[in-house]
């Protein structure tokens, strides 16, 4: 570490300005990276232009009567947030044949006697 003498104040000012802004920018970008990755809520008009199907409003109210998709609510109004939306969008895949075989096979299996 160097001594700054009175004469090179003015220079070692302007090295500290230029580094402090350096990093104001690098946590503007950083910031504005997580705000867009956080979680984000729906109301139910978003939600229906959200989904890939787009279901009217009426679908996702029969959905929400019988709790087949997550949602909260506040008051009277409905809300969803998007990363349990994402999850269950992902979660309701169908099995294929062979992932069907293997578990009725597991569940035979598992079984006293095994299959008879």
């Amino acid at each position: 570490m160097t001594e700054i003498s009175f004469n090179d104040m003015p220079q070692a000012l302007a090295y500290l300005i230029s580094k402090v802004e350096k990093l104001e920018t690098l946590l503007s970008v950083q910031t504005t990276s997580n705000v867009e990755s956080s979680d984000h809520w729906f109301n139910l008009e978003e939600l229906c232009a959200y989904l890939p199907d787009r279901p009217a409003k009426q679908t996702v109210y029969g959905w929400i009567g019988q709790h087949y998709i997550p949602y909260h609510k506040k008051g009277k109004k409905l809300q969803f947030l998007k990363s349990e939306i994402d999850e269950w969008l992902m979660t309701d895949k169908r099995k294929s044949l062979a992932e069907l075989q293997a578990e009725a096979a597991r569940f035979v299996g598992n079984k006293k006697g095994g299959l008879r």
